[in-house]
C-alpha cells in the first residue's frame, strides 16, 4: 500500500470520528430542544440537530466512498462540508464562550486533522497511472525506422 494510499485512509478514518462526535452532538442538542417549550425556539434547536445529523452522515459517505479511494472530489465535499458546520460552531459557539474551549474544539481538531491527511495524500498520489493511459500505446506489428 503506498503512503499516499494510507493517507487518504488516515483522512477518512478521521472525518468519520469527526462525523461520529457530532452524532453524539446531534444527540445532545436534540434532547435540549425536548426539554424547550413547544415554541419557534425549540423548532430551531431541533434544526440545528437534524443539521448535525445530516452533516455527520453526509461526511460518513464521502470518506468511505471518496476519501477512501483518495478521490479529488471527496476531497473537496468533505473539505468543504465539514468546514461550514465546524467554522459555524466556532464562530457562534466557542469564540462567545457558549462552550468551553476545551472539549469543544475536539470536533474541529478531527476536521483539521482529516484535511492534514487527505491534502498529504492527494498532492502525493501516484499520477503515472493517469499518464501511461493518455499516452498511445504501441502495437505489436508496428514496424519501427
Amino acid at each position: 500500500m503506498s503512503t499516499s494510499n494510507t493517507n487518504s485512509k488516515i483522512g477518512a478514518v478521521l472525518y468519520i470520528i469527526w462525523a461520529c462526535l457530532h452524532f453524539m452532538a446531534a444527540h445532545s442538542v436534540y434532547v435540549l430542544g425536548r426539554s424547550l417549550d413547544s415554541s419557534m425556539v425549540q423548532g430551531r434547536v431541533f434544526q440545528d440537530a437534524f443539521n448535525l445529523m445530516f452533516f455527520s452522515i453526509s461526511a460518513i459517505a464521502v470518506a468511505v466512498t471518496l476519501n477512501w479511494r483518495n478521490s479529488a472530489w471527496g476531497y473537496w465535499i468533505n473539505f468543504a462540508t465539514v468546514g461550514i458546520a465546524d467554522m459555524g460552531f466556532i464562530l457562534f459557539v466557542i469564540v462567545p464562550g457558549h462552550m468551553p474551549v476545551w472539549p469543544g474544539m475536539l470536533g474541529p481538531v478531527f476536521w483539521v486533522l482529516a484535511t492534514i491527511f487527505s491534502t498529504i495524500a492527494l498532492l502525493t498520489r501516484d499520477k503515472g497511472a493517469t499518464k501511461s493511459q493518455l499516452q498511445p500505446s504501441s502495437a505489436p506489428n508496428e514496424r519501427r525506422a
